[in-house]
């Protein structure tokens, strides 16, 4: 792939302070985007912001969707990363957890994308990727929330992929599977509660278990994904999925 050239574009990554999104973020500014990093954690988006040559922090609660409608975004790329887990059983799942989590990963991409199209198609051209997931397409048990939202972003990324086409404006989804970031870290303990496993045999027989390739993804190798499908040899794949998932969806 040439170079990746994004001087004069500006760029919003959601998610940013830390794991997959701060890989992307850094990755997009050092392509020379204007890059927002946008987290609830104020001091981890302001230093990753630090990082870029031309980045600026966005300390923003993303499940405030009431807060959220009424944002204006004059973006040329939006990275959708924001997300947490929970693990349990469908029985005990928290439906205020599953609603917070909806409107966190599913709802806040909507209306950062409806917010940033108008000034996208004024330009005619746009980049939208969002950071969905090997459940995107696959589903595990005890994580009902997470692969709803996942599945509902495929579905709003294709919707975005039709109508933006005829503006300039790409869609897709980057699908990793287990990626080395504090979110897969934090769940272990949890998985290891529901499959009645010890911790320490999580990895191997539960996380790493459909995929063909026995190794964690890191963060750097999901940002280089997303940098390709922000680049002119992209420019033609929209409404689809980029998958990094060590072979899993092959099963």
């Amino acid at each position: 792939m040439a170079e990746l050239d994004l001087s004069g574009r500006r760029a919003l990554v959601t998610g940013g302070g830390s794991g997959i999104g701060a890989a992307v973020a850094r990755r997009l500014g050092a392509a020379g985007a204007r890059v927002i990093v946008a987290d609830i954690d104020g001091e981890r988006a302001a230093s990753v912001a630090a990082d870029c040559a031309s980045g600026e922090p966005w300390q923003v609660d993303l499940a405030d969707t009431a807060e959220l409608a009424s944002v204006e975004l004059d973006v040329d790329v939006l990275v959708n990363n924001a997300g947490i887990q929970h693990v349990a059983r469908l029985e005990e799942f928290p439906p205020d957890r599953f609603a917070f989590m909806l409107r966190l990963m599913l709802e806040a991409p909507f209306l950062l994308i409806r917010a940033a199209l108008p000034r996208m198609y004024a330009r005619s051209w746009g980049r939208i990727v969002n950071v969905s997931s090997a459940h995107g397409v696959r589903a595990s048990p005890f994580k009902s929330a997470y692969v709803t939202a996942k599945h509902g972003l495929e579905g709003l990324s294709k919707v975005t992929a039709l109508e933006g086409a005829p503006h300039g404006v790409t869609s897709n989804c980057v699908n990793p599977g287990y990626v080395r970031t504090p979110l897969v870290e934090a769940q272990i303990a949890d998985q290891a509660r529901v499959h009645g496993l010890p911790e320490d045999r999580v990895v191997s027989e539960i996380l790493l278990a459909n995929e063909a390739i026995k190794r964690l993804i890191e963060p750097d190798e999901v940002a280089e994904a997303v940098a390709y499908l922000t680049s002119p040899a992209a420019q033609s794949i929209t409404g689809t999925d980029l998958l990094l998932d060590g072979g899993w969806s092959a099963r």
